[in-house]
């Protein structure tokens, strides 16, 4: 009989998911000055526990105060207080709420940390992000004994989670952040063991999950976040993407997710070019456009090379999509971020059939028709909607967070706005490293 959104799903460390709607990872803002977890992700988490998905994926829980994805980030860095602990706890049992799995996805945002955080990130190589604007700094290609480090930091932090309750961990090697960096021929320009082939590139991936499955042990689900393509000239190639996916499979993980693109190039949130030379660019194949969910053709690829379950997040929306999905073998899990934005209990009315598909704001968010759109030809505007497209999702969870309902109205240009004022102010507050 075929898999549809209300089968369950058994994981090879023989966990299991009650259901196969997964909400995927989206960053939420809502850590203290010190980058603690709050009352604000308890409140959150519980809200979309109860509303009714099968596992729940944090947003990117940070390995280094010192590059963060953004100033608001729940980071674990090194020894934890017993307020941090707790704090983790209080968490993971609101997010374990209605019998969900909540994993903890962690992260180096690498390159990818904003200015607001660390003016010199650190990176494979020193080669900045070729976006308008000076919201990145020009990195810091990093020494041999930090890359270690890093390592060392992903099992830690993956330690934290399972003992404060939480049900897995994703390790992020997508969107651009570190592990994404280093497995790109475009970023990577290292010669060392870390640089030049595929093996090299993809052995800061490897090592962490080894790393990982030390830490937590066989029966603790342990996923990765992979890109499907850097969409990037000269980045991580699709048949890239499949032989590190082999290779992963062979190492016994859980759960791979398929995504694609970076900051430069935004297809996971469906967003075309945002660099300063849109010649680099690479399109989504055809056929993928076509398709409801972005990422779907390349797990096809995927799908002939392993045997782990496999997940793709980025344009579901219908019942019968998901539902078609999982009946052709392709994926095994569905995830759903931005609806759950505006609607945290889609996921059970999908399952009830009181919904057959899900809202859709971001194909009508722009700050204005034409010229003044996403696919505006000035880099300034196209950068503003892309950036306040992403605000107005995040200033959704920030109301949610504050107990209050979103708020569908609210204007992307103001959005862009609140979103920029509310990251400065967050960084101002933090209390640096």
């Amino acid at each position: 009989m075929s898999a549809t959104i209300s089968s369950p799903l058994t994981l090879p460390c023989g966990a299991m998911l009650k259901n196969r709607i997964a909400k995927g990872a989206m960053t939420e803002g809502l850590g203290d000055a010190q980058n603690r977890a709050t009352e604000a992700h308890v409140r959150l988490y519980r809200r979309w526990a109860e509303g009714g998905a099968g596992m729940l994926l944090t947003g990117n829980v940070q390995i280094d105060r010192r590059y963060m994805e953004r100033p608001g980030n729940v980071a674990i860095d090194g020894p934890q207080s017993n307020e941090a602990i707790a704090a983790l706890r209080d968490y993971a049992k609101a997010g374990t709420a209605n019998g969900a799995h909540l994993w903890m996805q962690i992260s180096h945002a690498g390159r990818q940390t904003p200015a607001l955080v660390n003016k010199e990130p650190v990176a494979p190589s020193a080669k900045p992000l070729d976006m308008p604007g000076a919201q990145f700094g020009k990195p810091r290609a990093m020494t041999g004994a930090e890359i270690e480090d890093v390592i060392r930091r992903f099992a830690h932090v993956a330690t934290v989670a399972r003992d404060t309750g939480f049900t897995g961990v994703q390790v992020h090697g997508a969107h651009g952040y570190l592990i994404s960096e280093f497995l790109s021929p475009d970023v990577n320009s290292r010669t060392d063991e870390w640089g030049g082939s595929l093996e090299n590139r993809a052995r800061l991936l490897l090592e962490i999950i080894r790393a990982v499955r030390r830490a937590v042990g066989p029966d603790f689900p342990v996923s990765v976040k992979l890109n499907s393509a850097d969409f990037q000239r000269g980045g991580f190639s699709h048949e890239d993407a499949i032989r590190v996916a082999a290779w992963l499979d062979a190492e016994g993980l859980d759960l791979l997710e398929i995504s694609g693109g970076t900051y430069e190039q935004p297809r996971l949130v469906g967003l075309d070019d945002m660099t300063l030379h849109p010649e680099k660019s690479e399109p989504r194949r055809e056929s993928t456009i076509a398709r409801e969910a972005y990422f779907l053709e390349y797990a096809k690829d995927i799908r002939a090379a392993v045997r782990m379950p496999l997940m793709v997040t980025g344009g579901f929306r219908t019942a019968a999509g998901m539902n078609a999905a999982l009946a052709s073998g392709t994926i095994d899990l569905v995830g759903l971020a931005r609806p759950l934005c505006v609607d945290p209990a889609i996921p059970a009315k999908l399952l009830s059939g009181a919904a057959r598909e899900t809202p859709a704001y971001e194909k009508t968010l722009r700050i204005g028709p034409g010229i003044l759109g996403p696919h505006s030809r000035f880099n300034l505007i196209k950068a503003m909607n892309g950036w306040g497209q992403q605000g107005w999702f995040c200033l959704q969870l920030l109301r949610m967070g504050a107990g209050q309902d979103p708020d569908p109205r609210m204007g992307v240009f103001s959005a862009f706005r609140n979103y920029a004022k509310n990251e400065a102010r967050t960084a101002a507050a933090l209390q640096r490293p």
